[in-house]
């Protein structure tokens, strides 16, 4: 939809949309800005110009419009304790990886804590009515503006003030009154310094007005009045109308502190102790001026180039300045800003790769790292993670759980950026020598293929600046997969199938049969499990004819046949396979128990990717950085089969799915999103809940045995753990165990036939002399002791006995062509898997026979290579199909 036509319809009867009550009660006036034209209400009647407009834009640094100071934390607590005092429930913050919605990575407005995909719908679901949360948010487009604007954050906490409007909830009128007060009441601002700014929302085909409040230029909160669906002139009023007030928390504690940029009062102790690291003093005129500069500039100039440069214009700045005050501080602020972030979403299961969402987690810290060495700062990253955290938990509690995990995160992916730097040193002097500077898809292209971060290549003077839109590019490339249609099957009017493998789930029962369409029918009810979550579907017989695959359409079960289709109408007999089920069910109650074992033993970045269970094998995908040792894989195995024996309660109850989130948390979300109203939970007593469709066990010694039988990474922070369980392992450790009988006999016939052979082998060595004289004195052709001689005009010798190893041809050829020079040695014999041959030419007969040849011709029938020089060459190939060619090779090129 067209925001601007909504708000032209929407400005023109404003009465209806915008104004409030409490415009009439203070006195508020509608306005229109001579710049812009867009409509605000402001208790000034001689103010002619907008927030974004008037010179009075971001004039609160160095002097803000309050007595009173909070800091970041602080703030929270005057904003909770006002609306806790004013009837609403704080609700603590929800994860920033966005585990309730399949389009979206990663939390990006407080809103979507509420939001649940129901088809295509979107409907909202709170836990209270009215709320107050103070969520974290991450968005990842304006990366290139942290650091630089003193405003701009890939993570910033959103304090979201929600209602529906019933007899709990309310409207407009109460809403723009509750932040009229909580601006004028509760932090003191003068109630002359508030300007309200119409303007409209619209997204996920809703749309509203919404009333933006200002004070002396910054944007506070915005608050949304989701009214409408559809489109323009053809909408209807929503059931469900929402309040989405959206507030930044930062800016809340910068508007009391006037502090130059929100980052100096928005990371507590941190700041400082950068502040010492670089040697700068943050509370300074020109950093007051230069950072107004740059907020009022941010208006005007869509490029950060030109902000940056009409900002240092306007505040005098010298180039020395410049790299001596700016550039460091833009780049500790970078760092702040950018460790909270990765903070937040590892303590929330996220891990950095180069897939998905991981992909921004990643760049931003290769952003701190090359920050950090352009600037050559020894910083201990350990300490400035618990500088944040110890700030943060009053708050947010839940990161100093998961303060020791994020620290082993980070400092598994520093190690690899240190790795990194000399390949990518290597690329940036290639990219020097083209004489030109990347385009931006070859930057996103040497970022993704290479790890290349621009930064670097700014540093190392490959880029003069970094292209504003680079980062928003790169995190449009990387979100969610879109779904796949779905195949659109002939089933209108067909009521829900009764699902009896959620009842009693008997393996034989009698069904009628509602539709049939190409080789499938709809029965009335069914336990036949159909496909979904990983679980493979049930096989068995109805109507005599073999069940092959099973799958859900919405409520209804479509099972395909093989064989003779029954007819609509017919009443049948129906036979699920039972033990095919039965081992089904135990391998993904074992997924469950694994999933769970793996978080237990690697960490609590631990979440199940993705699952298949069939039924003689299944499989578990987990997030995890590197690929699992042995001793991870014994360990996993081991805990999950102490589950197993402890013999725990299965048991599995329906919830309001918000009731499930507020009990369990969104670790019942392993499986992915659940699109439904009512939640299946799977719990294994208190060892493992998860939201999950799937059969199971009742007990955990059910399973009887899990055998990991194979592990593998399959993409940049996915691990794959391949398992059986139940009589399928049972029959894996049997199969394991003649196996390991059979290597050992094999390595026991191995280790005589090794010491055989060594026997022979010292004993030709010690026959060497004596052999030496034998074939010396030969005068005729002949074989001494599996040595081939040919007496001719020079003496060839050849042997290819397994009794001969390399020390001995080396010895026996260098001595005999060194007693004799008119003689020719080649010796060929297996070393492992590889077939080599050694040549050995006399000074005479080197003339005409050449080792370097003859070794070079045997390798190359070998598949191999050869080298070496007239009088001595070796070489070999693993080919030993073609050993007898090469022998026959061999010996024509010394005898012919």
């Amino acid at each position: 939809m067209d925001k601007k036509e909504i708000l032209k319809e929407f400005s023109a009867d404003s009465d209806r949309y915008y104004k409030v009550k409490l415009f009439e009660e203070q006195g508020f006036v509608r306005k229109s800005c001579l710049k812009c034209k867009r409509f605000f209400w402001t208790l000034d009647s001689g103010r002619d110009l907008c927030p974004d407009d008037a010179d009075d834009t971001y004039s609160f640094i160095g002097e803000p419009p309050t007595k009173k100071r909070f800091d970041y934390t602080q703030a929270w607590k005057e904003v909770e304790s006002f609306f806790v005092k004013n009837g609403h429930t704080s609700v603590s913050r929800y994860p920033v990886v966005c585990r309730w919605r399949d389009d979206l990575y990663f939390t990006i407005a407080s809103i979507v804590d509420f939001q649940r995909i129901m088809g295509s719908k979107v409907v909202f679901e709170f836990p209270a009515n009215p709320l107050i949360v103070p969520q974290t948010c991450l968005r990842f487009k304006d990366l290139e503006n942290v650091g630089v604007t003193g405003r701009h954050f890939s993570s910033f906490c959103m304090i979201g003030q929600h209602s529906i409007p019933n007899s709990q909830g309310y409207w407009k009128d109460e809403c723009v009154d509750l932040d009229f007060r909580l601006l004028t009441e509760q932090f003191g601002i003068k109630k002359e310094e508030v300007v309200f700014v119409e303007d409209v929302w619209a997204g996920g085909g809703s749309f509203g007005s919404s009333l933006e409040y200002f004070v002396r230029g910054l944007e506070l909160g915005n608050a949304v009045f989701t009214e409408f669906q559809g489109d323009l002139g053809n909408h209807t009023t929503l059931d469900q109308k929402i309040i989405d007030m959206g507030a930044g928390l930062e800016r809340f504690a910068w508007i009391t502190k006037g502090t130059p940029t929100a980052y100096d009062c928005c990371f507590g102790p941190i700041t400082n102790h950068l502040f010492e690291k670089i040697g700068i003093d943050s509370d300074s005129e020109m950093l007051r001026k230069y950072f107004t500069a740059i907020a009022k500039n941010l208006e005007i100039h869509e490029d950060l180039i030109d902000v940056r440069k009409h900002a240092v214009n306007a505040t005098g700045l010298s180039q020395d300045q410049i790299n001596r005050i700016i550039t460091p501080l833009e780049g500790m602020y970078l760092i702040a800003d950018h460790l909270r972030t990765l903070i937040f979403a590892i303590t929330d299961g996220a891990l950095p790769s180069n897939v998905g969402g991981g992909y921004n987690l990643r760049m931003m810290l290769r952003r701190i790292n090359g920050t950090m060495d352009r600037m050559n700062l020894k910083l201990d990253i350990d300490e400035l993670v618990d500088m944040h955290i110890d700030y943060l938990r009053d708050t947010y509690p839940e990161l100093d759980e998961k303060r020791d995990d994020v620290k082993t995160i980070l400092k598994l992916e520093s190690e690899r950026y240190v790795e990194s730097k000399v390949r990518m040193g290597k690329m940036a002097s290639r990219l020097k020598d083209k004489g030109r500077a990347p385009t931006v898809d070859e930057l996103i292209t040497l970022y993704e293929s290479d790890g290349i971060t621009p930064e670097y290549l700014k540093e190392i003077n490959v880029i003069s600046e970094i292209p504003s839109s680079f980062y928003a590019k790169l995190s449009d490339l990387h979100q969610s997969d879109k779904k796949k249609a779905l195949e659109s099957l002939p089933l209108e009017n067909i009521p829900e199938t009764d699902m009896l493998f959620y009842k009693d789930d008997p393996m034989e029962f009698d069904a009628k049969v509602l539709k049939v369409f190409d080789s499938s029918v709809v029965l009335d009810k069914t336990s036949f499990y159909a496909r979904g979550g990983g679980q493979e579907p049930d096989h068995g017989v109805i109507a005599g004819a073999k069940v092959i695959d099973v799958n859900k359409d919405g409520g209804v079960i479509v099972h395909k046949l093989e064989g003779q289709v029954p007819n609509e109408g017919d009443t049948v007999s129906c036979k699920v396979d039972a033990t095919r089920r039965a081992n089904i069910t135990k391998n993904h109650t074992s997924t469950h128990i694994l999933n769970s074992s793996s978080r237990s033993v690697l960490g609590s970045w631990i979440w199940q990717h993705s699952a298949f269970k069939e039924a003689d094998h299944a499989r578990l995908d987990i997030t995890h950085h590197s690929s699992l040792t042995d001793q991870q894989v014994a360990d996993i195995e081991r805990k999950a089969n102490e589950i197993v024996a402890k013999d725990m309660v299965v048991s599995i109850k329906n919830y309001d799915r918000g009731t499930a989130e507020q009990k369990y948390g969104f670790k019942i979300y392993q499986g992915g999103v659940v699109p439904v109203k009512s939640v299946r939970i799977v719990s294994i007593e208190d060892f493992d809940v998860e939201a999950c469709g799937g059969t199971h066990v009742k007990k955990t010694r059910d399973v009887e045995l899990i055998k990991i039988t194979k592990t593998k990474r399959i993409q940049d922070g996915v691990v794959r753990l391949e398992f059986v369980s139940g009589p399928t392992a049972r029959e894996y450790v049997k199969q394991q165990e003649i196996e390991q009988a059979q290597r050992l006999q094999e390595e026991k016939q191995k280790e005589l036939k090794d010491k055989q052979r060594e026997e022979e082998k010292l004993r030709a060595k010690e026959k060497i002399p004596s052999l030496l004289e034998q074939v010396s004195a030969q005068k005729s052709s002949a074989i001494i002791d599996e040595i081939e001689i040919n007496v001719d005009k020079i003496k060839s010798c050849f042997t290819n006995s397994k009794q001969y190893d390399e020390f001995f041809h080396m010895n026996f050829g260098k001595r005999l062509v060194k007693d004799n020079p008119n003689s020719v040695y080649v010796g060929i014999f297996e070393s492992g898997p590889t077939v080599r041959v050694i040549a050995y030419a006399g000074d005479e007969a080197s003339k005409g026979k050449n080792a370097g040849n003859i070794a070079k011709s045997v390798a190359e029938i070998l598949g191999g290579a050869g080298g070496g020089d007239a009088k001595f060459a070796q070489g070999g190939g693993k080919d030993t199909s073609k050993i007898n060619e090469a022998i026959a090779k061999a010996k024509s090129m010394i005898t012919g």
